[in-house]
């Protein structure tokens, strides 16, 4: 993932270009980091897996949650966990699945805290059917610069939903209670499907995707003509006790994920490039079965793949990559062809790319999901011409009412905010109330006219 431009120092004062960077290691610490930040603001940072720069504060203040991360709290007579903000995702089904429990919400990787997946109100394969992880928050702690805050959807509607989503700009979330997921085993059963084109697709995601928790497909983006939106679904649901084989009943819920493979620490320029993707994509998409039902997989490897190889992200080389997301409601499936004729025509390299549904919602202004479809790309940043084909995508979503993901944004144009976000105006009421001095900011919320 993309570095922060912040650097880790103490707690002196850096040089003005970089981040100052502070880990606090308890409330206190970070009430007075909120008080005593400078003139260019302060923002909390989770583990750095937002892509863009919302984490980012050039010349400002950084605050390292990583820290704030004490004992997981499991109550079974609820179904709930308290765990604060830095806790990491990895750290927390570590210690749930093997009692039972899984997340309600997870990303592409382990490798988010707590606050950093509310603050982004993360969003997985199962959106169509739970929604994003503020759906399943009872309760959180957020420290503003103006105090701290027990915050619930009942007593402050408006805080609760502007937080989420809000990509910090609203306090540091310290600790939060989230509702969980039992479960019997530490396995799925995945049924996939390899289908040839994106009529058949979408018309299979559209009235089949009910039927699972969890669905997702990955398109290859070179194809055209017939082959456009190639792609492989998969879709599934935790497994039941019942359906291990007898060796792995013994221990059904065992979870120990491991890094398995590594990138080397230099990638020639251009490796990953149209023809190489090309390759990749053919070998992906044929080695696929054509239809198989209810095979086994482990939890790391059907929700967080690319976490079983360490500095996957190196394969791109120097300039590392864009990672670019729009949502789009569900009448727009021609802004969806439209995008992925794009791609194809401008031969874009993404091998990563991957086309889920979405389900309602939530009130938070800033948060992301919409009912309808969401596309995913992983695109080489040294692509040549990646600016106007992003610039014209962005164009295409606005017209169809659809908006881009800010948690993994790095060139937006700050003009398009108020449109993909059209309830932008409620979350800068709720940040006027809890920061009026404006002491949070981000290269973000800079660039997009949020803080």
């Amino acid at each position: 993932m993309p570095e922060a431009t912040a650097l880790l120092s103490g707690w002196g004062r850096t040089a003005p270009t970089a981040a100052h960077v502070l880990s606090p290691t308890d409330d206190a610490q970070v009430a007075h980091a909120l008080e005593h930040a400078g003139t260019r603001g302060i923002v909390a940072r989770g583990l750095g897996r937002s892509y863009g720069d919302a984490a980012q504060n050039a010349g400002g203040d950084v605050l390292d949650c990583t820290h704030l991360a004490g004992p997981i709290a499991l109550d079974r007579s609820r179904g709930t966990v308290r765990v604060e903000g830095g806790v990491s995702l990895d750290a927390l089904l570590r210690e749930l699945v093997p009692q039972g429990y899984f997340v309600p919400v997870t990303p592409g990787t382990r490798y988010v805290t707590v606050g950093g997946a509310l603050a982004a109100d993360i969003h997985g394969k199962n959106h169509h059917g739970d929604g994003s992880l503020a759906n399943h928050v009872e309760r959180f702690t957020l420290r503003t610069p103006t105090g701290v805050v027990e915050v619930t959807r009942e007593a402050d509607p408006d805080l609760f939903w502007g937080t989420a989503g809000a990509l910090g700009l609203t306090g540091v979330v310290t600790d939060a209670s989230v509702s969980l997921l039992p479960i019997e085993t530490s396995r799925m059963l995945i049924d996939t499907e390899r289908i040839d084109d994106l009529d058949t697709l979408m018309s299979t995601m559209l009235t089949r995707d009910d039927q699972y928790r969890y669905s997702v497909a990955w398109i290859d983006c070179l194809a055209s003509g017939r082959s456009l939106g190639r792609s492989v679904l998969t879709r599934g649901d935790h497994a039941p006790l019942d359906a291990l084989p007898a060796r792995l009943r013994r221990q059904p819920r065992a979870f120990a994920p491991t890094t398995r493979l590594a990138s080397p620490p230099w990638v020639p320029p251009g490796l990953l490039n149209r023809l190489t993707i090309a390759a990749f994509n053919e070998f992906w998409f044929r080695r696929a079965p054509r239809h198989q039902l209810e095979h086994l997989e482990s939890i790391s490897a059907f929700f967080h793949p690319l976490d079983g190889v360490r500095d996957w992200n190196r394969l791109y080389g120097r300039r590392g990559f864009v990672q670019y997301q729009y949502a789009v409601p569900d009448a727009a499936t021609a802004t969806v062809r439209r995008s992925l004729e794009r791609l194809s025509s401008e031969h874009c390299p993404s091998f990563l790319a991957v086309l889920k549904r979405f389900g309602p919602g939530n009130p938070g202004p800033l948060s992301f999901p919409i009912a309808g479809w969401t596309l995913a790309l992983d695109i080489p940043a040294a692509m040549r011409g990646l600016g106007p084909l992003l610039d014209e995508l962005d164009q295409l979503v606005v017209e169809a009412g659809g908006r881009v993901y800010l948690a993994k944004d790095s060139r937006l144009r700050a003009e398009l905010v108020p449109a993909m976000y059209p309830a932008l105006d409620r979350f800068r009421e709720v940040r006027a109330r809890v920061d009026p001095d404006g002491r949070l900011q981000s290269d973000l919320g800079r660039r997009l006219g949020l803080s």
